[in-house]
């Protein structure tokens, strides 16, 4: 790795040339569109730009220049990126931008690179991201209108940009840094507020942090009715579209919002999303470059979408309509995967590109060596209920009906909801939720018993059994908010009454659940003695769930060798459902049981060989650890990614997929 590390360093001594004369003659820059001519003037000079999306967010910084570089040396002369507001601001008034949240150095170094930047601050950005971007908190307000000029709405982002935007002024091009445009929101004309004040809020609001001169424009989908409400006189309208389709025809739609200017395509998908309990989308390559070549060669400008996916470390994972959640990996099938590997499609976009203008000459970064560190035996730590005082020291907070996680202020993970049973369920008994409000996942136990799953959506009733008096349970899994569409203002937990039979369940006990310090400074001390716990009770039970528990091993990685750590993937063998860390980094989930993703991404910085790595797993439904099968109870490092069989994708745009459900 050191190697790669060097060849990198001294491959970069050609690009930053020129990066430092940008600063200093600021004042000579500028960047503008030549309406007269249809394109861009860059410093006087005609240009276009060739771009590809990369997520900051879905990349570790310890990672950012090997990706920068490899998409540099693909020939791109620009990258696209969001920002998400609740990645920097996941409390009111609380922000976040050092390390891996540190947007700043991220597009410095970019510059440094030689590649321009095509910001996209928001506030919305869908990108299956967890509520599209915005925070969670929003909801306080249950009237809030997202997206609109809701006075309530206006002023958090009033406030959110005024933190940002000062932020990104210095890096505009004509200040002498890489940012040439900058979005106004996203795909707006897709939203149903239609809300012109909106948009003419956000377009003062951006002139006032970022002056007069900075370009702005909007991206909506190929359809005349998205842009009439997703265009506005004074920003400039893009468009949106996939391979395989009429590219004059869609450049079209654009051409009657914008009758003169660049032809751009903000959003040329080179793959598509995934969604779990779905095959693994894939775009052909051939067709992929086949586009590309019709685009370029109709003079227009593009941008990749995804260039390199990523990943959903955490909670970040968005969903969409009917609720179907995104998966860990964001691999997207993009040119560079996940994993920042170079694949086949990236060397034939990559020929493409030589067509239509220069590509550095020399060697291309290569792909990060892999290694399978093997099986790691697990044990058992506690369940959580057993662990209740260490995931919420603070106690439960008492409520007559059910609290969403919005209102005892958790907003992501899991929410423990307890009741007891005011009747004998000696027989089967339906626990229903009427309303489907369970969101996302409830996983039931009565006195340490599990009884099943709620779902949203699928599973609205579950029978159950216990005596009067018992304690039932609910851990409910907020398994990340809608991203796109009407409904992104996604309430989580129990978000409306449960009944037992025909009555209304009441006097709960909520337990709002921090996993996260749990795990940091709690989970690696425990001895693995599960007190308080019943669930040894529940291991004669006929149902297949386990209560849902923490589980511990650890792997060493031999110190003095230069090579190592690498980056790796970790698979869940007979494992079903949950949540993984190491080192107490939050790895995301895992759900083999449904698939399409099996093994989990794990780059090599969150990795050592000073000491033991700590590996903690949190199993919701089923853990292949009963007291017969030891054996199995383990993970297992890989050294080649698994996210699936593969279906191809037609390239709608997510608007089309989606609309309507």
């Amino acid at each position: 790795m050191l190697g790669v590390v060097r060849f990198l360093s001294l491959l970069l001594v050609p690009l930053l040339l020129g990066s430092t004369r940008g600063l200093r003659n600021a004042s000579q820059r500028t960047f503008k569109i030549d309406y007269s001519h249809n394109r861009f003037l860059k410093d006087g000079q005609p240009f276009r730009y060739i771009s590809g999306s990369i997520h900051y967010f879905r990349i570790p910084r310890f990672y950012w220049k090997d990706r920068l570089l490899k998409m540099k040396m693909a020939g791109l002369n620009a990258i696209q990126t969001y920002v998400p507001w609740n990645f920097h601001e996941p409390q009111p008034g609380q922000y976040q931008f050092s390390e891996d949240h540190d947007v700043e150095y991220f597009i410095q170094l970019a510059h440094e690179l030689g590649l321009l930047v095509i910001l996209r601050p928001g506030p919305y950005i869908c990108a299956e991201w967890d509520m599209g971007g915005l925070p969670a908190w929003l909801l306080e307000k249950q009237s809030i209108v997202l997206r609109s000029s809701d006075p309530d709405y206006l002023a958090a982002v009033d406030k959110w940009l005024g933190v940002l935007l000062p932020k990104m002024k210095p890096l505009l091009y004509q200040n002498g840094g890489p940012i040439i445009t900058v979005q106004v929101e996203n795909e707006y004309g897709s939203y149903f507020t239609c809300d012109y004040d909106y948009l003419r809020f956000l377009q003062k609001l951006f002139h006032q942090h970022l002056g007069d001169d900075v370009l702005l424009f909007t991206t909506d989908g190929i359809f005349q009715k998205f842009l009439k409400c997703g265009a506005l006189q004074g920003l400039y309208a893009t468009v949106d579209f996939g391979s395989g389709i009429n590219v004059t025809a869609a450049f079209q739609i654009q051409r009657k919002s914008e009758p003169r200017g660049p032809l751009i395509n903000s959003e040329f998908y080179t793959g598509w999303l995934d969604h779990w309990g779905q095959r693994h989308s894939k775009a052909k390559t051939d067709v992929v470059a086949s586009t590309l070549y019709d685009i370029l060669a109709s003079g227009a400008n593009v941008n990749m979408y995804m260039f390199i996916g990523g990943t959903n470390f955490a909670y970040w994972n968005g969903a969409n309509l009917p609720y179907q959640p995104q998966p860990t990996s964001y691999d997207y099938d993009a040119p560079l995967s996940e994993a920042g590997d170079l694949t086949e499609k990236y060397f034939a976009l990559r020929d493409v590109i030589k067509k239509f203008e220069k590509v550095p000459e020399g060697f291309i970064p290569p792909s990060t060596p892999k290694f399978a560190y093997g099986k790691v035996a697990m044990k058992k730590l506690k369940t959580v209920e057993g662990a209740l005082d260490i995931l919420c020291p603070a106690g439960p907070i008492k409520s007559l009906y059910p609290l969403t996680f919005i209102q005892v202020k958790q907003y992501f993970g899991f929410v423990l909801y307890r009741t007891t049973l005011r009747q004998n369920c000696s027989k089967p008994t339906p626990l229903s939720s009427p309303l489907n409000g369970v969101h996302d996942r409830a996983y039931v136990a009565v006195d340490g018993v599990p009884q099943g799953i709620l779902e949203r959506n699928t599973v609205t009733t579950l029978n159950i059994t216990g005596k009067a008096g018992a304690t039932l349970d609910l851990l409910v899994e907020n398994m990340g908010r809608i991203n796109y569409g009407a409904y992104i203002n996604d309430s989580k937990g129990l978000i409306s009454n449960l009944t037992l039979g025909s009555k209304i369940l009441t006097d709960w006990m909520i337990f709002p659940l921090d996993t996260e310090d749990a795990v940091s400074s709690h989970l690696g001390g425990w001895d693995g003695h599960d007190s308080g716990s019943r669930d040894e009770a529940c291991a004669c039970s006929s149902s297949n769930y386990t209560l849902p528990a923490f589980y511990v091993g650890n792997f060493s990685i031999p110190s003095g060798i230069s090579d190592l750590p690498q980056d790796t993937f970790i698979r869940f063998p007979g494992w079903t459902k949950g949540q993984v860390w190491i080192n107490g980094f939050n790895l995301g989930r895992y759900w083999p049981a449904r698939g399409p993703q099996m093994t989990l991404f794990v780059p090599q910085h969150i990795l050592m060989t000073s000491a033991p790595n700590s590996v903690i797993v949190l199993e919701l439904e089923h853990a292949p650890c009963s007291d017969n099968n030891l054996e199995l109870c383990a993970v297992e490092f890989v050294d080649r990614p698994d996210i699936g069989a593969s279906q191809t994708q037609s390239r709608l745009p997510p608007h089309l997929s989606i609309q309507g459900l």
